[in-house]
C-alpha cells in the first residue's frame, strides 16, 4: 500500500530497482544519519554502529526487489538495520565472551563510546556538566535493558517512530509493543532515581 510512502521515496525505489545507482545513493545520504542513530543507541559503539549502517544498506540494495510498498521505505530500512544490528551485538557477546575467557580486563561502563565535547557555549559551565552527566547516566540506563526493551525505546522515544512503524519494523503487535515500552520506561525511571538519587 504505496500511500504509507513519500512520493519521492517511491519515485527513488523504482528507479533504484531499474539499475539506477544515483538513486539507491540518495536513500542512503537521506536515511544514513537516522539509521546511525539508532544502530548506536542500540550498540552504544561509534564503530559497530557504523559497519551496521554499511551492512544494512548493502543487504538493501540485495534485497531491494523484495520492498513491497507494505511499510515506508525508512521503516523497511530501519528493520533491515534492527537485524543487522541484533547479529552484530550476538557477535560481539561472543567474542567477548571468549575475551574474558582467556584473558580477563576490566572494562568500565562507557570506555568505547568517546564523548564530544560540546562546541557551542552553555549559560554556565556547570549547566554543561549537569546535563553531560545526565545524558551519561540515561545512556548507560538505556544500555542497560535487554535488547527487546532498548529497540522499543530507541524507536519510539528516542527516534519518534509512530506506533504502526515500530510494530513493522520488529515485527511485534501492538499490545506487545505497548507492554515493552511501558516497562522499558519504567525500568529507565528506576536506573535514573538509583543513579541520580534525590536529584529526582
Amino acid at each position: 500500500m504505496t500511500e504509507f510512502n513519500e512520493p519521492e521515496d517511491i519515485q527513488l525505489v523504482a528507479s533504484w530497482r531499474d539499475g539506477d545507482l544515483s538513486a539507491f545513493e540518495t536513500v542512503v545520504r537521506r536515511y544514513q544519519a537516522k539509521l546511525f542513530n539508532i544502530s548506536l543507541r542500540i550498540l552504544g559503539n561509534y564503530e559497530d554502529a557504523g559497519e551496521v549502517v554499511q551492512d544494512s544498506f548493502l543487504a538493501a540494495h540485495r534485497g531491494i526487489d523484495s520492498f513491497r510498498h507494505k511499510s515506508r521505505l525508512f521503516t523497511w530500512l530501519t528493520s533491515i538495520t534492527i537485524n543487522t544490528a541484533r547479529n552484530r551485538a550476538t557477535k560481539n557477546r561472543s567474542r567477548q565472551h571468549l575475551e574474558i575467557s582467556g584473558h580477563p580486563q576490566p572494562h568500565g561502563e562507557c570506555e568505547e563510546i568517546p564523548e564530544r565535547e560540546p562546541t557551542s557555549t552553555a549559560p554556565s559551565a556547570l549547566e554543561q556538566l549537569e546535563r553531560h552527566e545526565l545524558h551519561l547516566k540515561l545512556r548507560s540506563c538505556i544500555e542497560q535493558l535487554g535488547a527487546d526493551f532498548r529497540e522499543v525505546l530507541v524507536l519510539r522515544d528516542v527516534e519518534n517512530m509512530a506506533y504502526e512503524e515500530v510494530c513493522s519494523a520488529l515485527g511485534i503487535r501492538p499490545g506487545t509493543l505497548k507492554s515493552r515500552l511501558f516497562r522499558a520506561r519504567e525500568m529507565i525511571k528506576v536506573c535514573l532515581k538509583r543513579s541520580l538519587g534525590e536529584f529526582l
